[in-house]
């Protein structure tokens, strides 16, 4: 089933791949659909629905196994102050349910920040727009098709994960991770260097 995020991709001519899972309603969380379509946890990224008090709604799209740094987030939005909407605010302020919430085709134009842990893979799962379907597109695309800010906005891993690499890694490196290649197209600050030596 082609979605409403799925035909905005189509009218941009990016190129993606639909990604399909069984939906148990009582589990919804990013890190359980990783491991359904077999992706790693922070390949999988969520989309939460935030509001601030001097900018009003924007989206923050966070790796699966993060949390939302909210102090960051405030700083990147040149709001004072930012906090996650109600739950039953999601669907009326983005059209879409909680479990299938994305940046693509929203209701409203909202500003979207997207955390540079996006940078580290060549690809990133986002919602298609409904619960049991994920998109699978170039980072560069989805940052295009978005109009996203990259910055560090998630902390504290939820799930341990192992890197291939053995010895510390520099900015000026080209990373291969989980079979993933960076190019240097994008900028990646200290903060995120430090989450990938961990």
């Amino acid at each position: 089933m082609k979605t409403n995020a799925a035909r905005a991709l189509d009218r941009l001519e990016i190129d993606y791949e639909l990604l399909s899972y069984e939906v148990d309603p009582a589990d919804l969380v990013a890190t359980s659909t990783a491991k359904k379509l077999g992706l790693p946890a922070d390949q999988v990224f969520k989309t939460l629905v935030v509001e601030g008090d001097r900018h009003g709604v924007a989206l923050a799209v966070i790796p699966g196994s993060y949390r939302l740094n909210l102090k960051a987030f405030a700083r990147l939005s040149g709001d004072r102050k930012v906090d996650t909407v109600p739950l039953k605010q999601v669907q009326p302020l983005t059209g879409y349910r909680r479990g299938g919430v994305t940046a693509l085709a929203c209701k409203k134009p909202y500003r979207v920040f997207v955390d540079e842990w996006a940078q580290v893979y060549e690809r990133i799962a986002v919602s298609a727009g409904i619960r049991g379907q994920m998109i699978l597109l170039a980072t560069a695309d989805y940052v295009k098709a978005t109009d996203a800010v990259l910055g560090n906005i998630a902390k504290k891993r939820l799930l341990k994960q192992r890197w291939p690499q053995k010895r510390l890694l520099k900015q000026s490196d080209v990373l291969f991770l989980s079979g993933h290649e960076l190019r240097g197209q994008f900028r990646i600050t200290a903060a995120t260097m430090g989450r990938l030596n961990q």
